[in-house]
């Protein structure tokens, strides 16, 4: 009997033990829960397009944030998460751009750097060059109701052409003129006859076709308005005008 008892003892000791582990198996602390997502830090950029430019010209400013709540550009106050500003300063300049936000401030810069248009050279040096045509090229002149060359203006023909040559650069046009007598249609047509025989001449001493430019005022624009042979030699002629 006794060694019954002291079985029933131990068996009941193991049950106990068996439900006091299971027990504490079912009581596992829960985990703890996540940490908070960090803050990111702002980022920020700005850049000019184009860099450089010369008084007077633009530029436009762009730029570009994240993680920003508060955006100012300096100079212009608040402005958006990103966006682009024109701006034409009148010295090189500085611009800044400042986005703030929980993670901090970050910075951003672009420079714009302004130079001074070049001095107005091509307008003086084309005065130089109109000058020196006009001094340099001479007329050419015709019979009565002709378009020919005459012998004696050969020497000018070929003095125009030289230097024409050698300016190979500069344009110009040919007016042909007539004197008072003739319809205006007629004269007209005169006209263009003699700046293209003057034209054709200067090509065949190898000044560019491509510099030189045609037109006929007939009897329109006459340089000498008395009505006798010696103003009319005068009207009829080719001038050389610079430019077209």
């Amino acid at each position: 009997m006794k060694t019954y008892r002291m079985k029933c003892t131990v068996v009941v000791l193991a049950v106990a033990t068996i439900l006091t582990i299971s027990a504490c198996k079912k009581k596992v602390a829960p985990a703890p829960p996540p940490p908070p997502p960090a803050v990111q830090a702002p980022t920020a950029s700005l850049t000019a397009n184009p860099a450089a430019i010369q008084q007077g010209q633009s530029s436009t400013l762009s730029w570009a944030t994240q993680n920003a709540t508060e955006i100012t550009l300096e100079g212009f106050g608040r402005v958006g998460s990103s966006g682009s500003q024109l701006v034409v300063p009148s010295t090189s300049t500085t611009y800044r751009l400042t986005a703030k936000g929980a993670g901090g401030t970050q910075e951003a810069t672009a420079r714009v750097t302004v130079t001074l248009p070049p001095p107005p050279v091509a307008a003086a040096q084309s005065a130089d060059e109109q000058e020196l045509f006009a001094r340099s090229v001479k007329d050419l002149y015709f019979n009565y109701d002709s378009y020919e060359l005459r012998a004696s203006d050969q020497s000018t023909l070929q003095a125009d052409g030289a230097f024409l040559k050698s300016h190979s650069n500069i344009r110009f046009t040919l007016e042909g003129h007539c004197d008072e007598r003739g319809s205006v249609e007629y004269n007209i047509a005169l006209g263009e006859n003699r700046a293209n025989s003057v034209k054709q001449a200067l090509v065949k001493l190898g000044v560019p076709a491509s510099s030189i430019k045609t037109i006929s005022y007939g009897k329109e624009k006459p340089i000498c308005t008395e009505h006798d042979e010696a103003c009319w030699q005068q009207n009829r002629r080719a001038h050389f005008a610079y430019g077209q």
